[in-house]
């Protein structure tokens, strides 16, 4: 039997037991904190087990897409572990229990109209004090008391070991069917849980019943299928085998079962159709999180190519065999293939570039502990390769027990844990921490959202939580101004709870008598929760009031919320359809959009999509939703962004004929509502993914004028026309460098530049489209914010003058060399000194003045002087070599001149740097000057 037949047949299977199919949930639940990656079929359906939603079926069944690295380091060395895994699944809410569990389990197993495996070749393992399940397999099935084998609850309980060392909460029993091949082991391929208590405190009266019983069962898919097809591993299944075989080939090697190579090619394959997968959802390789995990299986993947000889990128030419291995159950890969397969490449190249030195460090490593006679490899060591090449520790223990070393792995994870990088091994909670609101959560299911068509709408309170946690808690009223944390939760609401990428909602709650000031709405699971501060009067559960929303700022937030979606639409347009949406966030007349982008976005480019933006809201187009099938939003061509999972029926936001989206906020009704349109910003955020930030409405119309007096009046401080601004800052900014280089090499300006800067003041205005792009291109030039070019324009024309300026005193007072400062030394013993002010002089030419005399006069003393404006001198000192040997030390020196100046400063025997902020003693401190260096040479200090 083949994985995809396989797949379907357990689907039809308990769809025939009145089982509502139900779609495999995203790869990276981002509605679930409490997790990284999707770790089991039953992920999807916490809420469902606890009652916190209404439930629209009793029964489910999936096949669930999951990743999980607990057990990493066993994968491709044994036969069944994996990273990325599909999890076949079924489910009841409350509905049917253990029987029916059961003897569909072997029904679907040994029927031949299904699986048809022989009964003798299956057993079962159940809780040591189940005896319901065990009857049920005794009596109903008929299995002889040998095929049962009872075991603890470290085998058969979930949680494991729940019942003694907890945590409390939803628990139960399960039962394990396994199957015996004709050589090797037995194989579990299927897990009954049996989730019937809730755990209380401790032993032994801890167990209690719960009103509603539910089944959650997995059926690993892979392991199915390799026990179906009888082959030694999951790896040699008929969808997986196709991928080992071309990593194989990729690197160059014969697979065989038990060879090197044969383990690490199961492992490449392993982890690049995981990778596959999670960058398919823009979960790319990064530094934290789940981003952590795929650039850490990617790196073990390319040390794997790398110990079979390779030394260039190969892992992404294995993404399209597992997209044609993996497109019947998931064909929406095909559409991402080509950009996957470039962020791996991509990722593969630049620790393809640190390898080499990473094992060159180990080496090192090896080579210092044989000197020390040390024998066990420091866990901080072994965090600072990872961190800095990527070298995975397992690697680093492996070459270490080569040497017959050993390994500190809590010295590595404490290591690794201080640097927040300890993401392989989340703890993931299965069904999450009890609060206040859970109860509500169980009563009300959730909270019927009003503001699509109103702002202000009647309503109950149901609900009032004062405090924040852990020591919140249910109040039935509140009248205690002072509490500025209260949630509030109504029967119904017009208010817009957090979600989606859309902040929440603000305004009021009026009743009879108090008034809430609402700062904030969110939601929890279904229901909607209004953050604020009771602000007058006694609010009381049961309450009738008014729920009204600051409509300016819902109005600020459609308008940016709207433009996303043009924003979205002009990307793809102009740079590719790969450009999808990773994040975003909207705010009143604010918005950040992240989108899927190798390399920045253009000056250029910017301008287009900005203008095709703004060309869409002035065709004001109309905006329309409709709540429609899922299949029909696909046909009709609605955008589905990858990684994100859809309710059916779906919200498809329309607008014009451009623009089609699956989304649950709040829109305008026209295009033209948004007004005006301006970018603020373009930058990276990781790898592979871009973020613009822009204004809508109000603000970016703004915007748009203090760009123009922005150029305006940096134009005016340079004397230049508008249009030619940019050109004229260039000019600026290599003045700036010509000047700054002629005052370190102690040049003089040029008759042909002691004037000013030609000016041309042509009095034509640039529109502020132009307007914009000539200040970006200025803040560039700058290195500031586009609002901030006229500050710095301001700051960079005086700081040419004021050089300008010292070029024209240094002129004045003569040429400035070696020669003439010798000219003026005067003789202590057989050492020529040196103390002199070098006028407009900077540090670096007098340290250059400095070891030119140095290299004329082998016994020398230098000390030189230049004051900037009032405040400020600064003063260097050297030593020649001949000079030291006889205990010369020019930090010594340097030191009470810099004093005398009011400042301080010091340094190395052959020169010193120090500085002083009383330039009016500056005669004072070179007498003090002299007299050191005198005592100095002659040996009286």
């Amino acid at each position: 039997m083949k994985t995809d037949e396989l797949r379907e047949k357990y689907l039809a299977f308990f769809e025939t037991k009145g089982h509502t199919r139900v779609a495999s949930d995203v790869l990276v639940p981002t509605w679930d904190p409490s997790v990284l990656f999707t770790p089991a079929g039953m992920n999807q359906f916490k809420d469902h087990f606890l009652g916190k939603v209404k439930l629209d079926y009793t029964r489910a069944t999936s096949c669930q897409k999951c990743l999980r690295t607990g057990d990493i380091d066993n994968v491709g060395r044994t036969a069944y572990h994996h990273t990325f895994f599909e999890m076949l699944g079924n489910f009841s809410f409350g509905d049917y229990f253990k029987r029916d569990a059961i003897n569909w389990a072997w029904e679907f197993l040994t029927d031949k109209k299904w699986l048809g495996i022989n009964p003798d070749r299956l057993t079962v393992t159940v809780y040591l004090d189940d005896e319901e399940a065990g009857e049920i397999w005794a009596k109903d099935i008929g299995l002889a008391k040998a095929k049962i084998e009872r075991l603890d609850e470290g085998e058969n309980f979930w949680p494991a070991s729940a019942p003694s060392q907890g945590p409390d909460g939803v628990c139960g029993p399960c039962s394990e069917i396994y199957f015996h091949p004709d050589e090797g082991k037995s194989v579990e391929i299927w897990n009954l849980v049996f989730t019937q208590f809730n755990r209380v405190g401790d032993p032994p009266e801890n167990l209690r019943p719960l009103p509603s019983k539910n089944i959650d069962t997995g059926m690993g898919l892979e392991r199915t299928v390799a026990t179906l097809q009888g082959v030694p591993t999951n790896y040699h299944i008929d969808n997986l085998m196709p991928i080992v075989q071309a990593a194989a080939e990729v690197c160059g090697v014969k697979y065989t079962l038990d060879s090197d190579a044969g383990r690490r090619c199961r492992r490449i394959t392993d982890h690049v159709r995981a990778c596959t997968f999670a960058v398919h959802e823009n979960v790319y390789p990064g530094a934290n999180k789940e981003k952590y995990v795929v650039k850490r299986l990617l790196r073990r993947a390319v040390l794997d190519g790398h110990q079979l000889g390779l030394r260039d990128p190969f892992l992404f030419k294995l993404v399209p065999f597992v997209v044609e291995a993996m497109r019947s159950a998931y064909p929406e890969l095909t559409e991402t293939t080509e950009r996957v397969a470039s962020v791996i490449q991509q990722e593969e190249a630049n620790f393809f570039g640190t390898i080499d030195a990473g094992l060159n460090r180990i080496d090192r490593v090896f080579e210092d502990m044989r000197k020390e006679n040390r024998v066990k490899v420091e866990g901080g060591v072994a965090a600072e390769l990872y961190q800095t090449f990527g070298v995975p520790p397992e690697l680093f223990e492996a070459l270490a027990a080569e040497h017959n070393l050993t390994f500190d792995w809590e010295g590595y994870t404490r290591a690794m844990e201080l640097h927040g990088e300890a993401s392989g091994k989340v703890q993931h909670t299965v069904m999450g921490a009890k609060g206040p609101l859970d109860s509500l959560k169980h009563a009300l299911h959730s909270t019927p959202f009003l503001g699509y068509e109103t702002t202000e709408a009647a309503a109950v309170v149901k609900g009032i939580v004062v405090g924040e946690s852990p020591d919140d808690h249910l109040c039935d009223q509140l009248d205690d101004l002072s509490h500025k944390a209260v949630r509030v939760v109504l029967d119904q609401s017009p208010f817009y709870g957090e979600s989606g990428g859309q902040v929440g909602d603000s305004g009021k709650i009026i009743g009879k008598d108090f008034e809430f000031q609402v700062s904030d709405s969110h939601k929890d699971g279904q229901l909607i929760v209004h953050l604020g501060q009771l602000t007058k009067g006694v609010i009381r559960e049961g309450d009738a009031v008014q729920a009204i929303v600051d409509t300016d700022r819902r109005q600020g937030i459609r308008r940016a919320h709207s433009a996303t979606h043009i924003l979205h639409h002009a990307l793809q347009k102009h740079l590719g359809t790969h450009a999808q949406q990773q994040g975003s966030k909207v705010d009143c007349d604010w918005l950040r959009f992240d989108f899927t982008n190798l390399s920045p976005v253009t000056a250029e480019q910017i301008s287009a999509i900005t203008q095709d933006v703004n060309k869409h809201v002035d065709e004001a187009k109309p905006v329309k939703w409709e709540t429609l099938p899922l299949a029909e939003a696909r046909k009709q061509g609605a955008m589905m962004l990858f990684g994100e999972k859809y309710p059916d029926p779906v919200r498809m936001v329309s607008m014009g004929s451009f623009s089609k989206e699956l989304c649950g906020g709040t829109h305008l009704d026209n295009t033209a509502e948004v007004e005006a349109f301006e970018v603020l910003s373009e930058e990276g955020v990781s790898a592979g993914t871009r973020r613009i930030v822009a204004l809508t409405g109000p603000q970016a119309t703004q915007y748009s004028d203090q760009v123009c007096t922005a150029v305006r009046s940096a134009s005016e401080t340079i004397g230049c026309a508008q249009l030619a601004l940019a050109s004229n800052v260039s000019d600026l900014l290599e003045k700036q460098r010509d000047l700054k280089k002629l005052l370190t090499s102690g040049g003089v300006l040029p008759n042909s530049d002691a004037g000013e800067m030609a000016t041309n003041l042509s009095s034509e205005e640039p529109k502020p489209s132009q307007a914009k792009e000539i200040l970006t291109q200025v803040a560039k030039m700058l290195s500031v914010s586009p609002l901030a070019v006229p500050e710095r324009v301001v700051a960079l024309n005086e700081e040419v003058l004021a050089l300008r300026d010292r070029l024209a005193q240094r002129a004045a007072a003569g040429p400035l060399s070696a020669d003439a400062l010798l000219a003026e030394a005067t003789k202590v013993g057989d050492v020529q000194v040196v103390v002199a002010e070098a006028p407009t002089a900077d540090a670096n030419l007098m340290r250059q003045l400095i070891d030119q005399i140095r290299q004329k006069v082998s016994l020398s003393a230098v000390l030189l002087a230049a004051t900037e404006g009032d405040d400020k001198v600064t003063l260097v000192a050297g030593i020649s070599k001949d000079l030291q040997a006889l205990g010369g030390h020019a930090g010594n020196w340097i030191k009470p001149v810099a004093q005398a100046l009011g400042g301080g400063g010091g340094g190395r025997p052959d020169l010193a740097q120090a500085g002083g902020k009383e330039p009016e003693r500056l005669s004072e401190a070179l007498e003090v000057a002299r007299h050191t260096i005198a005592n100095m040479i002659e040996g009286k200090s």
